[in-house]
């Protein structure tokens, strides 16, 4: 199938460009940015001049910021093509529910990505939390933004997440392998007095069988990134590290592996899947925690961000 990539910036050139070319079920037939190129590929600098021009695509694959994602996807869905978005889905809740609705009476695909998810050891530590009594569970996400959004300043504007956009990507593991549903309790946001969105912050959560369940996000973490979480349960603990590509289950660690390690892989065959069978994915649940946080978080002022 051709496929159209649009954004190209740093994930699209580290993952899903690579993705893409290594996957037998997919051509990427053109891209769209203002910058950014691929060698060998008709590149666009506009969307509507694309959609317009290349009707035979039927795939187009959005790596924009989450502000501007709901046009360039509403438009898509319009012209009849099938749609995969990068994490978070969009910039609301509203916007996303609104994409869902308007894939479903024009029957095309719609695939909200979580590419946590598909690190390599989520599935076992899913397995292994299924039928054990959860006491306990601390997400710690802790990394550097100059290291991973240097000068990236729409993080930190309205919409960006701020510290929830690596932050996301654990609560996308944390509502895949919990066997039960947890919801957000209260949050404490640090903003940066020069920013709209926050760099740090720490929440809780409601579990229904009454375990602890916290989540510590800090984007001022120098060196190594820590991307771990740690659960005590009635019968033996567990540590998923690495952003989900190491387990280690009561002190045996099983098959480390880089944390993106196939995952966009994993991504683009699901979207084939998908496509192949009309089917829609558009779970929103990492993204309702974040909203949560956001309404019921107490705001704190921070010191001042400059690159």
């Amino acid at each position: 199938m051709e496929i159209a990539l649009v954004g190209i910036g740093k994930i699209a050139v580290d993952q899903h460009i690579p993705a893409i070319s290594d996957n037998p079920d997919w051509e990427l037939a053109a891209t769209v940015s203002r910058h950014g190129t691929v060698k060998g590929v008709p590149a666009f600098t506009d969307f509507d001049t694309m959609l317009e021009e290349r009707p035979e695509i039927r795939v187009v694959s959005l790596c924009l910021p989450p502000v501007p994602r709901f046009d360039y996807a509403q438009k898509a869905i319009l012209a009849g093509r099938h749609v995969m978005l990068e994490k978070p889905p969009g910039a609301t809740l509203s916007e996303c529910h609104t994409l869902e609705a308007l894939a479903r009476k024009h029957r095309v695909s719609l695939y909200a990505t979580w590419h946590s998810r598909q690190a390599d050891k989520v599935a076992a530590a899913k397995d292994w939390l299924s039928d054990r009594r959860l006491r306990k569970l601390a997400i710690r996400w802790r990394e550097d933004v100059r290291q991973w959004h240097p000068g990236q300043d729409w993080v930190f504007e309205a919409g960006g997440l701020g510290v929830f956009d690596p932050g996301i990507n654990a609560l996308s593991i944390l509502t895949e392998i919990l066997p039960v549903p947890v919801h957000l309790t209260g949050a404490e946001l640090h903003f940066p007095e020069n920013r709209d969105t926050p760099i740090a912050a720490q929440c809780a959560f409601h579990h229904p069988d009454g375990a602890e369940v916290t989540m510590d996000l800090d984007w001022l973490e120098p060196g190594t990134p820590t991307w771990t979480i740690e659960a005590e349960t009635d019968t033996g603990h567990m540590l998923l590290e690495n952003g989900g590509g190491t387990l280690t289950i009561d002190g045996q660690t099983h098959d480390a592996r880089p944390g993106l390690s196939g995952e966009y892989p994993r991504l683009y065959a699901q979207m084939a899947e998908l496509v192949a069978s009309g089917g829609i994915d558009m779970d929103l649940a990492p993204l309702c925690h974040v909203a949560d946080a956001f309404l019921l978080g107490r705001r704190i002022a921070a010191p001042r961000f400059d690159w």
